[in-house]
C-alpha cells in the first residue's frame, strides 16, 4: 500500500528515536512491498525556536493532510517560561489533538517476557501477567474546559465537562478493543472492560458510568463491564495487575493511571500510544516526555517509539500481519539480551547498547538477518 507519514521529532530525544523508527518503518517497506513517503516537520519548542510557534501552521496542515503522524516528544526546561497556551505541550499536543479530532488514547502496558525482571512488583504478581490497554478519553474533562484565576490571582478554578457523546464513542473504542484483544490472545479469557471514575463524588462521573453501562447493555452485551473508583484502580494496578483488560477512563484520570502502568512494566521507555479519532488515521506517539537531560547521548531507549509505529501500521493502516513482525522483532532482540540503559540490569549496564544500535538490531531482526 501507499502511504503518507508526516514525522514530527520534536524535541530532546524525539529525533534520536524517531530516527529508529524511521529505520524499522523502512524495513516494513522493504520486506512487505509498500511505499511510505515519511516527511518531517517542525514541533514543539525547535519549532518555537525556528518561527516563534511551537504548532506552525505548515506542520499542523501537513498533519490533516496525511495519512498517520509520528510523533517524538515536545517540550523541556527551555520553554517553560512561555505563557502556557504557547508551550509546547499545550500550543503543539493539546491543540494536534483538538485539529486532527482525537479523542482516544490507547496506551498498551505489558511486561515483556524477557523482561519480567524489570517490574519493581514482586515475581508472584508478575507471574500472573501484566497486559492491559488503557483507554484514555483524549480531549474533554479539565484539560480541556474552561479554567482561570481570580482577579487578584489567590484562587483558581478548571472545569471538567464533558457529554453523553464524548463518553459513548471513547467507550465504543474500549469494547471494541477488548473484542479484538480476546481474539488475538493465546489464551483467551472473556474480554473485560473496567471503567473508571469517582462517581461517589463528581457529577460528570455519575454520567460517565450512566453513558457506559447504558452503551454496554444495549450493544456490548458479550463484554464484561465492571465499573471501579479511581483511588481503588490505582491500588489494583500495583497489587493485582493481572485483573485488568481494558481500562476505559476520563482525560486526567488515564493520564494518571497509564504513567503508573508503565513503572510496573519495568520502563516508561518500552510504553507506545495510539490517539485516535473518528477518521483513519491518528497520531502515534511513545508516552514519555522529551528527557532533555539524555538528550544527545544516543542512550535513550527507542523500543516505545518503534511499538508506537506498529500500532501505527494497525490502526492506521490495518496492517495486523505487518505489526505484529514488529512487535516479534522487538520480543525477539530482547530475548537475545540487547538492552538499552534503562532497561538494563545493573550489573549488565555497562555492556547496554546505544539509541541507533537498538534500531539495528530491530530492523534486522524484521528483515531476517
Amino acid at each position: 500500500m501507499k502511504a503518507n507519514i508526516v514525522l514530527l521529532p520534536g524535541d530532546g530525544v524525539g529525533p534520536e528515536i524517531v530516527a529508529e523508527a524511521v529505520k524499522v518503518l523502512k524495513a516494513v517497506v522493504t520486506r512487505f512491498g509498500h511505499d511510505f513517503e515519511m516527511t518531517e516537520h517542525p514541533v514543539g519548542g525547535v519549532a518555537h525556536d525556528l518561527c516563534g510557534d511551537c504548532l506552525p501552521d505548515a506542520t499542523l496542515a501537513a498533519c490533516k493532510a496525511a495519512d498517520a503522524v509520528l510523533l517524538g516528544a515536545v517540550g523541556g526546561p527551555k520553554w517553560d517560561a512561555l505563557p502556557p497556551e504557547k508551550r509546547p505541550e499545550r500550543r503543539a499536543l493539546l491543540t494536534l489533538r483538538s485539529e486532527l479530532g482525537l479523542f482516544a488514547n490507547l496506551r498498551p502496558a505489558k511486561v515483556w517476557d524477557a523482561l519480567k525482571g524489570a517490574s519493581p512488583l514482586k515475581d508472584e504478581i508478575v507471574a500472573r501477567g501484566i497486559d492491559i490497554l488503557i483507554v484514555r478519553e483524549l480531549t474533554g474533562g479539565a484539560y480541556f474546559g474552561e479554567k482561570g484565576r481570580s482577579a487578584d490571582r489567590t484562587s483558581a478554578y478548571d472545569v471538567t465537562p464533558y457529554s453523553a457523546h464524548e463518553i459513548e464513542r471513547v467507550a465504543r473504542i474500549a469494547f471494541d478493543a477488548a473484542r479484538r484483544r480476546h481474539g488475538r490472545a493465546v489464551a483467551p479469557r472473556p474480554p473485560k472492560v473496567t471503567s473508571v471514575d469517582k462517581a461517589n463524588v463528581l457529577e460528570t462521573s455519575r454520567l460517565w458510568r450512566e453513558t457506559v453501562t447504558a452503551l454496554h447493555a444495549a450493544e456490548y452485551a458479550d463484554v464484561e463491564l465492571e465499573h471501579m473508583y479511581v483511588d481503588n484502580a490505582a491500588m489494583q494496578l500495583v497489587r493485582d495487575p493481572a485483573r485488568f483488560d481494558v481500562i476505559l477512563t476520563e482525560n486526567m484520570f488515564g493520564d494518571i493511571l497509564s504513567d503508573e502502568a508503565s513503572q510496573i512494566t519495568g520502563s516508561i521507555g518500552m510504553l507506545p500510544s495510539a490517539s485516535l479519532g473518528a477518521a483513519k488515521g491518528g497520531l502515534y506517539e511513545p508516552i514519555h516526555g522529551s528527557a532533555p537531560d539524555i538528550a544527545g547521548k544516543g542512550i535513550a531507549n527507542p523500543l516505545a517509539t518503534i511499538l508506537s509505529a506498529a500500532l501505527m501500521l494497525r490502526h492506521a493502516f490495518g496492517l495486523a500481519a505487518e505489526a505484529d513482525a514488529v512487535e516479534q522483532a522487538v520480543s525477539d532482540v530482547l530475548a537475545s539480551g540487547v538492552r538499552t540503559a534503562d532497561i538494563a540490569s545493573p550489573s549488565g549496564a555497562s555492556s547496554a547498547v546505544s539509541t541507533s544500535e537498538m534500531g539495528d538490531a530491530i530492523q534486522s531482526a524484521l528483515s531476517g538477518f
